[in-house]
């Protein structure tokens, strides 16, 4: 099983900002989490990361090509207004995909409030910090 991690703008950058939302620990600390969950789940797992939207899209459209098993997407800012991750997330529809969000979003400013990207999911996963991750991968693992 192959499970694709992509995270959006400024999700490189936890540990050093806002850390009182997301926390002290930075984006290799989760990374490790991440591969650790992976090994523990007997998975293959890719993280990638990229501030930009283009490549955001460019993975989502390989994952197919790639025959990935799930996607875990934090979109970061993108989630709010991205039209294009949005179709992009919904052109791979036979792939299960996660939305994760590190902080609770319903409890922050009213513009995050909205996900247009959440739609084209299967679920979301928001407020329980970089754990939220590891659970999107067991649901997954156990077939959602």
């Amino acid at each position: 099983m192959k499970i694709l991690v992509i995270n959006g703008p400024n999700i490189n950058f936890l540990g050093i900002r806002e850390k009182g939302i997301y926390g002290t620990k930075d984006y290799n600390a989760l990374v490790d989490m991440i591969n650790d969950k992976a090994k523990e789940l007997g998975v293959d797992v890719e993280v990638f990361q990229s501030n930009g939207e283009g490549p955001v899209i460019d993975r989502i459209q390989q994952a197919y090509l790639d025959k990935v098993d799930g996607i875990i997407i934090n979109p970061g800012a993108y989630t709010h207004y991205s039209y294009a991750i949005r179709d992009a997330l919904a052109s791979v529809e036979d792939i299960p995909k996660i939305e994760v969000h590190i902080s609770n979003v319903h409890k922050r400013e009213e513009f995050r409030h909205v996900s247009v990207t959440a739609p084209s999911c299967t679920g979301q996963v928001v407020g329980l910090g970089l754990n939220g991750y590891l659970l999107a991968m067991e649901a997954i693992v156990n077939g959602l």
